[in-house]
């Protein structure tokens, strides 16, 4: 790995902090470097606060602030070129005058994609691109998804019996999974903007849907009840955090509830999506239940599918898990008995 390689993995390691807490903005990471020191370090931590330049400038000790000019700039992603929340960093670099800028790739979204990259040129100051692009890509797939795509990262997730069960005969709640899986499900849910179940889910397991078992932020709770019989008492419309219901009868506000009308003669899945596109929510996490689940696989809209297995565990009479296509895990794991595959739709 090289020295420009080196610095980069430092920018992706520094962004990771800003997981579940920058969305809809990119995850981004800063290392200021010179003479072979790394002199500052920043990265966004929080929507709407400083970017990841802003806190790598502002590290800067003292002693060390008259090295800026002939320091080297690493950026995991394409510095903004457009006033948002907070101003252009691109114009930021420009102030500081950096003897060189290193991005490891181009932000897609429309307001900047190369803007800032033209801006920092020419202001005379020289940049490198493209390095580690292939990492620095895959930590904002969520944000690349959604601006290349238009449309929102899908994470499918469910959890099966041995003998791929996710439910008893009358649908009642089987407890699947354990202890620990049940954390690394809570972190996942504080990882994305959404979380979505179908109405069997939401009225047989009356889950709260939040991360109560990991620090972190709630999604906002999506629920598909087209025919509105989920009764009021559920845990979701109970705690006073939002929650968006999709139906066929009405749109309408109601306290914390959102109740938005699909159309039974579209597809579910792809009004949904075009919901959350249309109100910026970049990532969403299907729980299910299974019907649901199987219509985003059979559509094809779906990014990741994470899948836990309690191997101990044999239903024998009860609902069918999800079937996905052929493919195979590109991860798997054990924790405490649970077997957890990744799966990524090519």
């Amino acid at each position: 790995m090289g020295i420009h390689e080196q610095y980069m993995a430092r920018c992706i390691e520094l962004a990771l902090k800003g997981a579940g807490h920058v969305a809809p903005n990119p995850m981004v990471g800063a290392v200021l470097v010179y003479q072979n020191t790394i002199i500052g370090e920043g990265f966004h931590a929080a929507f709407g606060g400083p970017h990841a330049e802003v806190n790598c400038f502002n590290s800067v000790e003292e002693a060390n602030r008259s090295f800026i000019k002939e320091s080297t700039l690493y950026v995991s992603l394409e510095p903004c070129a457009h006033f948002g929340k907070t101003p252009p960093c691109a114009n930021l670099i420009i102030q500081y005058g950096v003897k060189q800028l290193v991005i490891g790739c181009r932000d897609p979204f429309d307001a900047v994609n190369g803007k800032g990259i033209q801006l920092v040129e020419g202001a005379g100051i020289e940049v490198i691109e493209g390095i580690l692009a292939a990492e620095c890509k895959e930590l904002n797939k969520r944000f690349f998804n959604f601006h290349l795509k238009k449309q929102p990262y899908i994470i499918l997730k469910w959890a099966q019996s041995a003998n791929g069960k996710i439910a008893g005969t009358n649908r009642e709640r089987v407890f699947i999974s354990n202890e620990l899986s049940n954390v690394l499900v809570h972190r996942w849910r504080s990882e994305e903007a959404a979380i979505l179940v179908g109405t069997n889910t939401a009225l047989n397991d009356n889950p709260s849907l939040n991360t109560r078992l990991w620090l972190g932020k709630s999604p906002l709770r999506l629920v598909l009840d087209t025919s509105l019989r989920l009764p009021n008492d559920l845990k979701i419309f109970t705690d006073d955090e939002p929650v968006t219901v999709f139906n066929y009868r009405k749109t309408a506000t109601h306290n914390q509830v959102q109740y938005v009308q699909i159309h039974s003669n579209e597809s579910i899945v792809k009004q949904i999506i075009a919901h959350c596109y249309a109100n910026q929510i970049q990532s969403i996490l299907v729980e299910g239940g299974a019907r649901l689940l199987q219509s985003f696989i059979e559509e094809g809209y779906w990014n990741e599918a994470r899948v836990i297995t309690n191997e101990a565990l044999t239903i024998e009479e009860g609902l069918d898990a999800p079937k996905l296509p052929l493919v195979i895990p590109i991860k798997e794991e054990t924790l405490g008995g649970d077997q957890i595959q990744y799966f990524y739709n090519r």
